[in-house]
């Protein structure tokens, strides 16, 4: 239980920080995202492939978000992840942003503060998905499986690039904690 609470303490300092989404920042282009997402498709099981984590993350490998829609459409997100022989789990809610298909979602970990989650490459079948934030201080290639064919990931990172996000510091995740 300490460790969650650590863990949305983190969540607050990093949301709270400059550029981070929620108080403005630095002046960013526009980050597109996809047209839309099919929610019913999207939710689910996706597995952490790389990231370019927030501060929480590090050390963490077998890394996953599970999401439902709950009966308010409202989705609750499941965060885990292991740090050495613990398992670290943050359960939060992420809110779509009206006008954006979908693609657009605010995710709140700790009451009152949300934090930008934006779709900007999704499969046509839902096979993978790569969220950032509009600072381009952060992303994950998620896929739904824990591993994904290295042109297709080499494929995502070029893309994240193209985009002005920082590659250099991208971590892959690990998952060798028996699937």
């Amino acid at each position: 239980m300490r460790r969650i609470l650590c863990c949305c303490v983190l969540c607050l300092g990093v949301l709270l920080m400059p550029g981070c989404g929620l108080f403005g920042g630095a002046d960013y282009a526009p980050l597109d995202t996809v047209p839309s997402v099919d929610l019913g498709r999207y939710v689910g099981k996706w597995y952490e492939v790389a990231s370019l984590p927030v501060s929480q993350q590090k050390g963490c490998s077998c890394t996953t978000a599970e999401y439902s829609v709950m009966e308010d459409g409202v989705i609750r997100v499941v965060n885990t992840c292991r740090k050495g022989d613990e398992t670290d789990q943050a359960e939060g809610k992420a809110f779509v942003v009206e006008g954006s298909g979908n693609a657009k979602l605010r995710v709140q970990f700790f009451w009152p503060f949300r934090g930008d989650y934006w779709v900007i490459d999704l499969a046509d079948d839902y096979s993978y998905a790569v969220v950032g934030m509009p600072s381009r201080k952060y992303f994950w290639v998620l896929s739904r499986t824990p591993a994904m064919a290295e042109d297709t990931l080499q494929t995502l990172v070029a893309r994240l690039q193209a985009r002005g996000f920082d590659t250099s510091l991208m971590q892959r995740t690990v998952h060798d904690c028996g699937v």
